[in-house]
């Protein structure tokens, strides 16, 4: 089987490759490849398909027609075994070489499962694809679960935490570190969210982890390090994630803790490119390439790649961390750093706490390179534009955190130049 373009993946970074594709080319062959048996969805809904506020139709990333409109040939339900650089091959696990002339690697990640005594019993699950959402659905619906715990505290933990509580399931969430979402928020934002947790009818233990799930075939109950006792008829890993790297490795495309990329999204393999969360692509707030395992970071990074893959150069502006979720009836939206460098004298932090809103700027030469805020989100675009166009906000720094801050506080060649508001004088 011959094909111009192929891509292994079928989420953000796919998706986001094939329509740059065709807005470049509308006649060369394209193939999409992905191990899953669904046509994209919206990975970030899984929670709400498990608290049963969204089925599989709403969940889908694009319309139902989407790939017979784009001429995409889909093959679900198969794996890539491995790359031929050479000779431009992927094999196939059903035993078939796909030839290709532009190839994409949009393998995302996969869970992290310590190895934990009794991991494998009945009952413990993982969280990160609907297959997921999808068997913790069935297990529940058997009936007999009323508490379930929820090993790792970061985004995972907490969104399956919420979706379990709506199931009326006592959780109870395991974190090793400190405070929970500690990746993401600074402490005082991760105490207004664990009481939004707690609030909700969540229980947390920190500075903690399971180091052994009990029970005969199935979950009766986990045992932490702290030697403390927790009963319970189910278990979620969600510790993190790992970028998908094998296939990569395997054929000898340069790997550090994902795959490299340069800012055309292209490996070290002439013709392969990377995005998504398997990739380490440009940051433009520290000014190198890391992981971003995040939606719109995969999507826009295969929009660089199917550009580039298509011959329309186009070069990444970089992404960086970044989320606005909303869990336990709490808004929260960061991005950038969460703290400045503890040894950095050249960090400036502004911080506001309102009732129950928290807002929090950090600025590093008179530019904004970081920002969280709780509560209430609405000026997090604002701030997310001025921090993405590198915008030197001295004149207006103490207007950042204000109640009412808008476009209205900004110079109007500010507004008119970089954020593309048309200015009457």
């Amino acid at each position: 089987m011959n094909t111009d373009y192929l891509i292994i993946g079928n989420s953000a970074g796919g998706i986001g490759a094939a329509e740059a594709i065709r807005s470049t080319d509308t006649t060369g062959s394209l193939i999409i490849v992905s191990e899953e048996p669904y046509p994209a969805y919206s990975r970030p809904l899984i929670s709400e398909y498990l608290s049963h506020e969204r089925d599989i139709e709403d969940m889908l990333y694009r319309p139902a027609d989407f790939y017979k409109k784009h001429s995409i040939q889909l093959f679900l339900g198969k794996k890539a075994l491995s790359i031929d650089t050479h000779q431009k091959t992927v094999k196939m696990d059903s035993g078939e070489n796909i030839h290709w002339k532009k190839l994409l690697l949009a393998t995302g990640g996969i869970p992290i499962i310590p190895p934990v005594k009794g991991h494998d019993k009945k009952g413990v699950f993982s969280f990160l694809s609907l297959n997921d959402a999808r068997e913790i659905d069935a297990f529940l619906a058997r009936g007999g679960v009323k508490r379930a715990v929820v090993s790792g505290g970061g985004l995972i933990g907490v969104s399956v935490s919420q979706a379990l509580r709506a199931r009326q399931i006592h959780v109870t969430i395991i974190e090793m570190k400190d405070r929970i979402l500690n990746t993401i928020l600074d402490e005082a934002a991760s105490a207004i969210a664990a009481d939004s947790v707690k609030r909700g009818g969540g229980s947390i233990i920190v500075n903690d982890t399971v180091k052994e799930i009990s029970g005969n075939a199935s979950v009766r109950e986990v045992i932490l390090n702290s030697g403390e006792q927790i009963q319970c008829e189910m278990v979620i890993m969600a510790i993190g994630v790992l970028p998908q790297t094998e296939l990569a490795k395997s054929a000898g495309i340069a790997v550090n803790r994902g795959i490299t990329v340069d800012r055309y999204m292209m490996t070290s393999k002439p013709d392969i490119y990377a995005c998504g969360d398997v990739a380490e692509a440009y940051d433009f707030i520290i000014g190198s390439n890391r992981l971003t395992p995040l939606w719109p970071n995969a999507y826009i990074g295969g929009r660089i790649a199917g550009f580039n893959m298509a011959g329309a150069k186009t070069e990444y502006r970089g992404g960086t961390a970044m989320n606005s979720i909303n869990y336990f009836n709490l808004s929260i939206a960061t991005a950038g750093m969460v703290s400045a460098p503890a040894e950095e004298n050249s960090f400036e932090t502004l911080t506001k706490v309102n009732n129950a809103t928290y807002r929090k700027v950090i600025i590093h030469d008179n530019r904004i390179a970081g920002l969280i805020l709780v509560g209430d989100i609405d000026k997090s675009g604002i701030l997310f534009g001025l921090m993405r166009k590198n915008i030197d906000v001295t004149t207006f720094k103490s207007a950042l955190l204000a109640d009412d801050f808008g476009l209205a506080y900004l110079p109007a060649s500010i507004r008119k130049e970089q954020l593309g508001e048309t200015v009457i004088n």
